[in-house]
């Protein structure tokens, strides 16, 4: 009896092991120097699948199957917004993952464009912070006019509020949907259906959030258009946003618009 039971304690010490052992691996993180912080507000609730990349700029989870993120998270400060450095680019593979990941001459002829998730404009503050902006991994196919219009408006308020705020945390992805754009290149990169994006502002103890979707297509709308409390889009992804903050704030914030907050 003493002998069964000491073999069911070890058979669930080894289950703990293990699923401990997962969840190790699935955060890789690039910068020894930069460590992962979980508890930071714009990072969303993880998952065991999560394969954490941590940037100078800017935190995410890569997908070995789609090739693409399944979101990118960072806080832009206002000192940040006019940094000296100057746009790069050169996309390229992030050497340092280990791991299956899209490569340039998958995009190559698609007539998809490479768009930043974590934007080049935000990472201006730092040369290795823009430098890795352009990695393969921070990058989605977008359809080329939505990526220089509505895209493009969306990440220019992010800006804009981070001038305003003195400092925003944000968290965008893309959302696959029913893959009706199939896949591109030789390593078969999802195109997702649309993209998410979601801001919080933290002030004296004050929450305010907003969220956004924009279908990957090129039709132009007001930005208002696409807003949406951050409830509605943690339905439409399946992921919970910004788990960090307190239960009952979180509520409040993930259920109201503040239009006039945002200045929409």
């Amino acid at each position: 009896m003493r002998s069964f039971l000491l073999s069911i304690f070890l058979g669930i010490v080894s289950i703990v092991l293990l699923s401990q052992s997962v969840l190790a691996q699935s955060i890789s993180v690039r910068h020894e120097s930069i460590p992962f912080n979980k508890d930071s507000y714009e990072i969303p609730a993880l998952k065991d699948s999560d394969r954490i990349i941590v940037y100078e700029g800017f935190t995410l989870s890569y997908n070995s199957k789609t090739l693409i993120p399944n979101w990118v998270a960072y806080e832009l400060t206002s000192s940040e917004v006019d940094g000296p450095f100057p746009r790069g680019n050169g996309f390229s593979m992030d050497l340092n993952y280990k791991g299956k990941q899209a490569m340039r001459e998958d995009y190559s002829g698609t007539g998809w464009d490479k768009g930043h998730m974590a934007p080049a404009a935000d990472m201006k503050w730092s040369r290795t912070a823009m430098y890795e902006s352009f990695f393969l991994t921070n990058i989605c196919p977008q359809e080329h006019d939505f990526n220089g219009n509505d895209w493009l408006t969306l990440e220019k308020l992010g800006r804009e509020w981070a001038k305003r705020y003195g400092s925003i945390y944000i968290i965008c992805g893309p959302i696959v949907g029913n893959n009706i754009f199939g896949t591109i290149g030789d390593n078969k990169v999802t195109v997702p259906d649309a993209f998410f994006k979601a801001f919080l502002v933290v002030q004296e103890h004050r929450y305010h959030a907003i969220a956004f979707v924009m279908q990957n297509e090129p039709t132009h709308h007001r930005i208002q258009e696409y807003a949406m409390t951050v409830n509605e889009l943690e339905e439409i992804i399946g992921m919970d946003l910004f788990p960090n903050i307190d239960d009952l704030v979180e509520e409040m914030i993930e259920s109201d618009l503040y239009f006039k907050f945002w200045n929409l």
